[in-house]
């Protein structure tokens, strides 16, 4: 990387993964109906210098922008800047050309710890909204549907319009299985 990016980037801070995990565990554990939520708002919130950080570190290795990227090279090159960011790696494929899976088998937000039951990534939900949507150039929804924290083997994070998305979901409501409701969608 080159020396202008060893400083500080405007908009980023350095966070511990300890106080990451400290901070969802609280703030889901004082309050189960807004905990989610709020994490959400923050993760969507810290999208645009996320994603600004992305395009200035991918400009350093390719001359395309994220979105000019074919499918492989745009995951490879997430999967790479998530890794060094301390967040983990992804995986990206699609679900019966409807939606994007997001699969993180080693992600920071999880911890197998928490015994949660039920997903519990929300900063990387309300993130991912707005990356992939900047990446899309319109809105998008994000789902997690498997989660480390609920004892899944890893994290897998649903992409897709809001309509399809809210399709998807209200299947699940009535007790689809995800890969189902997507087909359904």
């Amino acid at each position: 990387m080159s020396n202008e990016s060893s400083g500080p980037i405007e908009g980023m801070v350095v966070f511990s993964h300890a106080a990451l995990l400290a901070l969802c565990r609280s703030l889901l554990e004082r309050d189960e109906a807004q905990g989610p939520l709020a994490l959400q708002e923050a993760g969507y919130a810290g999208g645009p210098a996320v994603y600004e950080y992305f395009e200035r570190w991918l400009a350093e290795r390719v001359t395309l922008g994220p979105s000019e990227l074919e499918l492989g090279d745009f995951q490879f090159y997430l999967s790479e800047f998530f890794r060094q960011c301390g967040w983990g790696t992804v995986d990206i494929s699609s679900m019966d050309g409807v939606v994007a899976a997001v699969d993180c088998s080693e992600w920071a937000e999880s911890d197998p710890r928490l015994a949660a039951g039920v997903p519990a990534c929300h900063i990387t939900t309300g993130l991912f909204a707005d990356l992939f949507g900047r990446v899309a150039g319109s809105a998008v929804a994000v789902l997690e549907v498997e989660c480390r924290s609920a004892g899944h083997p890893r994290c897998r994070f649903l992409v897709g319009s809001p309509e399809v998305m809210d399709a998807v979901y209200e299947e699940m409501v009535r007790g689809v299985p995800y890969g189902d409701a997507v087909a359904l969608a």
